[in-house]
């Protein structure tokens, strides 16, 4: 939703303003099979219990300057 469903756009920093990242549209998000970490990042390096948009939203006060889309339609 944030970054179309074209092929792996980046979002600029007025698109990135007031809108919430969905990590799982990212394509830097990995699952990390940690339960204490169960979430990462890899571009970032780093792994969280919480979704790492939100890690860096609490810890820098901005939006995730990484997000990118994974560029595939989702399937239903």
């Amino acid at each position: 939703m944030l970054a179309g469903k074209g092929g792996g756009r980046e979002l600029n920093s007025e698109q990135r303003e007031g809108q919430k990242i969905n990590c799982f549209e990212c394509r830097h998000f990995f699952i990390t099979h940690e339960p204490a970490h169960p979430y990462g990042c890899q571009t970032m390096g780093f792994k969280s219990r919480e979704m790492p948009s939100a890690a860096v939203v609490s810890s820098t006060g901005e939006a995730c300057l990484v997000f990118e889309s994974k560029g595939r339609p989702r399937s239903r």
